[in-house]
């Protein structure tokens, strides 16, 4: 595997890795870019060495070209995965029909792709694209291994986003064959040479023999982590999604939780909000996509992250069959102007009645220049409503509501201003058998070994659980809790 290279121990420039990649006589593959020139492969034939490595070197720019050689795409789009993985397979099979395996029995096959739409003219829309490659670290390998990636342009020049196209197509060559045993590093290394404010990568995807132990889920993560973007999403199967793909143009309801683990209430919440979502006008069901949306410090359990913490409330949310969002937007107002990027159809926001109380409070927009008030346009500016969920005071036994509810006395008359104005609307055929029901108290029973918790979780959760050991490392998860409840930060519902 990747025999006879010349040994480099250091190598921080672009012209370096291809031209170690160049000098590897095994490593031989094929590149095609459409959109924005051949920005990745003019990179390894400035190097020096690319006879050895370049197979091939391809612009299908002309549309009509480009259609008659990978055909053409049901929605009439270039710039998809779908059209990334007709380049990744024809430029394989190419490899594959016209290479001789007899001749060269070392060599490791690879075909790099990427289809980029740069910024337009009127600089409206700042661009995009799909990159990746599929590849062998081993001559053997019939099942071949894949990195794909969606990255979002965040310059004002196209010249500037070809440059950094082709700085992130080397980037993750050189990782594919030189990282791939650390693929968490891989992702890091993908920046090399290139300022974060330059490109946001907001999905990533591993596949093949290589990348088997790769849980995409936790790659998602690692994309968030290291602020690589604001926002990921995978669905119920655990694969990334992209976000712009599932909000486009939909009707959106999203409900915000810790989901540690995920009770009969948050089931509740979700099924009752969305009855009445489905029956606003102009929203229609076939339209509407559900988000579970986890916020970043919420995953934040021990003033770190703790990935098997994430990855057991992911477990049990992708077996119920939902669509999960990890985002960076600890205030609502951000949530729903991420959403307005894709959308202007219909928002819903699930909540229970403490989480519309700390909308209301002052503290959390001192960083705004106008305050609470600049919060509020952006959260109620679009067509969005709020869909509460009652809550028992544990003191008085009341059921709180939006009538009920309390806010800063300086805030009343701005509370009701929405709730009048229906930008708040109760939940009123709610389950009161499960109020008393608390997601942290449900994880203390089971990190206590206690019984009776089983019950008020949704069919087949409690089995999940104990199956598979879940939410078991106490001394970390609850200092997490105590820590959040300290802060007032703890999330009830």
């Amino acid at each position: 595997m990747l025999k006879k290279e010349i040994a480099f121990t250091n190598v921080p420039s672009i012209k370096a890795k291809t031209l170690r990649i160049n000098l590897n006589p095994d490593i031989y593959g094929t590149f095609s870019e459409i959109g924005a020139g051949q920005e990745t492969s003019a990179h390894f034939f400035r190097s020096g060495g690319a006879s050895g490595t370049i197979a091939k070197a391809m612009s299908a720019y002309d549309k009509d070209f480009s259609d008659a050689i990978y055909g053409v795409e049901e929605d009439g789009r270039y710039v998809t995965q779908s059209r990334l993985n007709k380049m990744l397979n024809h430029e394989m099979e190419h490899m594959e029909n016209r290479i001789s395996r007899e001749k060269h029995p070392e060599r490791l096959f690879f075909s790099y792709a990427n289809t980029v739409a740069t910024i337009d003219f009127s600089k409206r829309y700042k661009g995009h694209g799909w990159i990746g490659i599929r590849y062998q670290l081993d001559p053997n390998q019939k099942d071949l291994n894949e990195i794909i990636l969606h990255i979002r342009f965040k310059q004002n020049e196209a010249r500037l986003q070809q440059e950094t196209l082709g700085i992130v197509g080397v980037n993750l060559i050189y990782g594919a064959f030189y990282k791939y045993n650390k693929p968490t590093k891989l992702l890091r290394y993908l920046y090399d040479h290139i300022d974060k404010d330059t490109v946001e990568i907001d999905i990533v995807n591993f596949s093949g023999p290589n990348f088997a132990n790769v849980d995409n889920r936790l790659m998602s993560l690692e994309l968030i982590k290291n602020n690589m973007t604001d926002a990921v999403m995978f669905g119920p199967d655990g694969n990334n999604l992209l976000p712009a793909t599932i909000l486009y143009k939909k009707n959106i309801l999203a409900l915000r939780g810790s989901f540690r683990p995920v009770t009969k209430v948050n089931m509740d919440m979700f099924k009752k909000s969305y009855e009445i979502f489905i029956r606003e006008p102009k929203v229609e069901e076939d339209n509407t996509v559900v988000i579970f949306e986890i916020t970043l410090s919420n995953l934040k359990a021990s003033g770190k992250i703790d990935e098997q913490d994430f990855m057991d409330r992911a477990e049990l949310l992708c077996s119920l069959g939902h669509t999960i969002m990890i985002s960076k937007f600890q205030e609502y107002y951000k949530l729903v102007e991420y959403f307005s990027n894709y959308t202007k159809a219909k928002i819903g926001l699930t909540m229970g009645v403490n989480n519309l109380v700390d909308i209301f409070d002052e503290k959390y927009y001192r960083h705004l220049s106008g305050g609470i008030l600049e919060a509020f346009g952006k959260l109620f500016f679009k067509d969005l409503k709020v869909y509460l969920y009652p809550m028992r005071n544990e003191e008085t036994g009341q059921v709180m509501t939006s009538n009920t509810v309390k806010v800063h006395p300086r805030m009343k008359e701005l509370y009701k201003f929405f709730k009048y104005n229906g930008k708040v609307m109760d939940i009123i055929d709610y389950d009161p058998e499960i109020l008393h029901v608390f997601s942290r108290d449900v994880l203390q029973k089971i990190m206590n070994g206690e019984e009776g918790w089983e019950s008020v979780l949704p069919e087949g959760i409690a089995e999940i659980i104990k199956k598979k050991n879940l939410f078991t490392r106490k001394s970390e998860l609850l200092e997490g809790e105590e820590e959040q409840e300290a802060e007032g930060k703890k999330e009830k519902v």
